[in-house]
């Protein structure tokens, strides 16, 4: 009880900091404040970031020129005014902050708003318990200010915040409504007070000239948008340029000191904006001026906050550019010009708007808002518990599982579109067919996509009984495939109607799913690094010896597709420039030598000639010839069986050893009906024809039974464990 008694006998140890001259403008009524009652706070100030920068007026001179005694000058900003620039500075922030928050020990640091400094200073304080008030969380715009504002309403223990919807969003961010205050804006204060001083006119002509009349003039304030600074500097482009042409009087202020902000002033200069006699370019004005100066404006244009919040108090016309300030509240003072392509646009704006006046708005503020947050202060409870509670909204209490049963249960849907069948498949997260559907593959394009919906459908009713999971569907498919659109660009000759086709959106629509499509030869390189040879392995390369030959490539762990993917069409490439004719139209590709339509085509004409058939074998009346009759008489020993499974196997060999010699893969997986029988002369030719350096190359035999479902299934099951894809 003697510790309570004493703690409420002291004063409450408030550490403002201020990054620059917009925030100072929001914090300047509180320090005020604070200062007027020094019997309740004692009051440090720490200055750091852009305020002590030559390049941007050194508005710290204003805050001694408050008479508020600077505790500590921290230098804290890294030129460049680039991405990298900013977030150094945070680091250099971050470096110097501790030694100032344990010398100063305060009890409450007030922190305002988005900037990077202000991270810094909210991390900084949180993790040396330190309680933070921050004002005008909640809010929303259209930059990475939102992202910064909302991380440090994450640290921030306590809120001031300007609008009735910012305080809603804070609730639903799951912030504790009991240390939320509705106060409004700190500087409406000041606005509402003292924007009909006598001695305005005055200061427009110290700023502008003595010609220059009330409502005669514009004042215009760009910053870069960090988040896409090639078009906020168009934009800034545009604006100078549509200045130039309206021919009214012009207070330009420089950029603030975000990446962008150097390109910006590059385009100032080149246009002539500082010698201009319409232009007047200046680093800062104090507040004070500043409010006279946007209070009897014409109009303002650019995208400071200044002009959706503070110049509604006055009714002063905006034309607010861009995309920085999207979704902030605004009043009907604001016009938007969210994108431009030429200066046109934001000339006809300055016509609409100039010289109009509008009702004062109040939605960031009533006057009142540094006597709610003073006294918002004084309810801080010093000893209430400083970890934070987030107030989450009530959900249903789960129920623990096991993690073998969600790997069991998490699946996806297969779809393998061959030539002959077509495949669906419940697939779960460790690879394991659950259950599989095959259909004959339909002729005709509508009958294959109904058909694929149906099974599809029938899976999905099958999966509740299973206990599966679906997370998606993948689809493998023959021939050349856009995966980012889902679109059969165009598919073999073995499946017809198959070209410029979408896959992905019926079966999206009708399944409510997310779907993943690819070739079929990439499919078995994704179903070999997720379940087969290729799990952990950076660069390998999967061949198909199927109907057709097909294959994949893996690089440092990614699927390659190229540029018009078409990459790993490995069944293509011409081993003999007099070769048999390939499908594709070429003489000469592996596809013609090793695939079983080419083996069959041999089988077939062997035994037209009967010289198929040994002692052994039958062909049953009707019974089509193919690559199995062929490997059968070889293995039986068939010398002319023999003969052409040897030049087959060593047409794959030659085609691999170019592959060797390009890629350079640590492993090559032959997969497919007939990997078996080409595994060893496939080696044999590696080790004659490659280069020493690729010799030890190990050849496998993948081990996968459905490589094709598998690796459609991969797509999706890489997609919920947040694999690139």
């Amino acid at each position: 009880m003697e510790r309570s008694e004493k703690r409420s006998k002291e004063r409450l140890r408030v550490c403002v900091a201020t990054c620059n001259r917009a925030d100072y403008s929001k914090l300047a009524p509180i320090m005020f404040g604070i200062k007027s009652h020094p019997e309740i706070f004692d009051l440090e100030v720490v200055v750091l970031g852009s305020h002590l920068i030559d390049d941007y007026g050194n508005t710290f001179r204003m805050i001694e020129q408050d008479e508020f005694d600077i505790g500590s000058k921290l230098h804290t900003i890294v030129r460049g005014e680039d991405e990298a620039a900013m977030v150094e500075s945070v680091g250099l922030a971050l470096v110097k902050l501790p030694d100032v928050l344990q010398r100063l020990a305060p009890d409450v640091l007030l922190v305002h708003g988005d900037r990077f400094d202000a991270l810094a200073l909210a991390t900084a304080a949180a993790l040396m318990n330190i309680r933070i008030l921050h004002l005008e969380g909640g809010e929303v715009s259209g930059t990475i200010d939102d992202s910064i504002r909302h991380a440090i309403s994450k640290l921030a223990h306590y809120h001031a915040v300007c609008t009735r919807s910012a305080e809603r969003h804070l609730i639903s961010m799951c912030e504790d409504h009991s240390h939320i205050l509705l106060a409004g804006c700190p500087s409406y204060d000041k606005l509402l007070s003292a924007h009909q001083r006598d001695d305005y006119t005055d200061i427009i002509k110290s700023w502008l000239g003595d010609a220059v009349k009330e409502q005669d003039y514009i004042v215009a304030l760009q910053h870069p948008v960090t988040t896409n600074i090639k078009n906020s500097i168009k934009i800034y482009e545009l604006m100078l340029d549509a200045l130039i042409s309206f021919n009214k009087k012009t207070l330009v202020l420089f950029p603030n000191i975000d990446a962008g902000s150097k390109e910006m002033v590059r385009v100032m200069r080149r246009k002539g904006i500082e010698q201009h006699p319409n232009f007047r370019a200046v680093k800062h004005v104090p507040f004070d001026q500043f409010i006279q100066l946007v209070a009897h404006a014409g109009c303002m244009i650019g995208n400071s906050s200044c002009g959706v919040r503070e110049a509604g108090a006055f009714g002063t016309p905006v034309i607010n550019l861009g995309t920085r300030q999207t979704g902030r509240e605004t009043g009907e003072n604001v016009l938007h010009v969210r994108d431009a392509d030429t200066h046109n646009k934001i000339y006809h704006a300055l016509e609409l708007q100039f010289g109009k006046r509008y009702p004062c708005s109040k939605i960031y503020g009533d006057g009142n808002a540094v006597q709610r947050i003073l006294k918002f202060m004084q309810t801080i409870d010093l000893s209430e518990p400083l970890q934070k509670k987030f107030c989450f909204p009530p959900v249903k209490e789960c129920i623990s599982q096991d993690i073998d049963h969600i790997l069991e249960t998490q699946s996806a849907l297969a779809v393998d579109l061959g030539g002959t069948n077509l495949r669906v498949a419940i697939v779960s997260m460790k690879g394991k067919v659950v259950k599989k559907y095959i259909q004959l593959n339909p002729k005709t394009f509508e009958e294959r996509i109904e058909l694929i919906l149906t099974m599809s459908k029938q899976a999905m009713a099958d999966a509740v009984h299973l206990n599966c999971r679906i997370l998606g569907v993948g689809v493998s498919t023959g021939g050349r495939v856009n995966p980012q659109d889902g679109i059969v660009l165009h598919s073999t000759k073995l499946i017809n109607e198959w070209s410029s086709v979408d896959i992905r959106t019926p079966l999206s629509s009708a399944l409510h799913l997310p779907v993943w499509v690819d070739n079929d030869g990439n499919c078995a390189a994704l179903a070999e690094r997720k379940f087969g040879h290729g799990k952990g392995m950076e660069n390998f390369v999967t061949i198909i010896t199927g109907t057709g030959i097909g294959g994949g490539i893996i690089q440092h762990n990614d699927l390659i597709h190229g540029s018009t993917f078409c990459a790993a069409e490995l069944g293509h490439i011409v081993v003999s420039l007099e070769g048999p004719e390939c499908m594709c139209g070429s003489h000469g590709c592996i596809e013609a030598y090793s695939s079983g339509l080419a083996l069959q085509r041999e089988a077939k004409r062997l035994h037209d000639e009967d010289l198929l058939l040994v002692e052994g074998m039958t062909v049953k009346n009707k019974e089509q010839v193919n690559a199995i009759h062929l490997i059968e008489a070889a293995r039986l020993g068939n010398s002319k069986a023999e003969s052409v499974l040897h030049t087959a196997g060593t047409a794959l060999g030659l085609g691999i050893v170019n592959i060797l010699h390009m890629i350079n893969p640590s492993l090559v997986i032959l997969s497919g009906v007939l990997a078996p029988h080409y595994e060893n002369p496939v080696r044999q030719v590696i080790s004659q024809r490659a280069l020493l350096s690729a010799q030890e190359t190990k050849v496998m035999v993948s081990e996968l039974e459905d490589p094709a479902l598998l690796g459609a299934a991969s797509m999706v099951l890489d997609y919920t464990t947040r694999r690139t894809y």
